[in-house]
């Protein structure tokens, strides 16, 4: 049994899954169905986590919107998802950047990381 989900599964997985990492500012590009027809919708802040591993790993993703803290999480292999593109690389110590949630203004910045 686990060996057929284990087939279905790698058959939806993306080709060339995106790279980025925690702390990083990125841009998702996010497929928004509104009636019959199709747009897409650009989304951009500070990856916060990265979740499990292969089908089902998931992102958050935390931006400021009019002072107030809006987070998003997606399946990374969704179809869903067009593409996430990297705007700045983060330098981070941490997995989960939890502590960002209590934080306002530039003491919610994340330093540069220089590639």
């Amino acid at each position: 049994m686990n060996e057929i989900i284990r087939k279905i599964e790698a058959t939806q997985l993306k080709e060339e899954p995106p790279q980025f990492r925690v702390g990083d500012t990125v841009r998702v590009h996010a497929k928004i169905k509104e009636g019959n027809r199709e747009r897409i919708q650009v989304f951009e802040g500070i990856v916060l986590k990265r979740q499990n591993g292969g089908n089902r790993e998931t992102f958050t993703v935390r931006k400021s919107s009019s002072g107030i803290g809006v987070e998003k999480t997606w399946p990374l292999h969704s179809p869903n998802v067009e593409k996430v593109e990297v705007v700045r690389y983060g330098k981070v110590r941490r997995a989960k950047l939890n502590y960002l949630r209590g934080r306002v203004g530039k003491r919610a910045k994340v330093k540069e990381r220089i590639r």
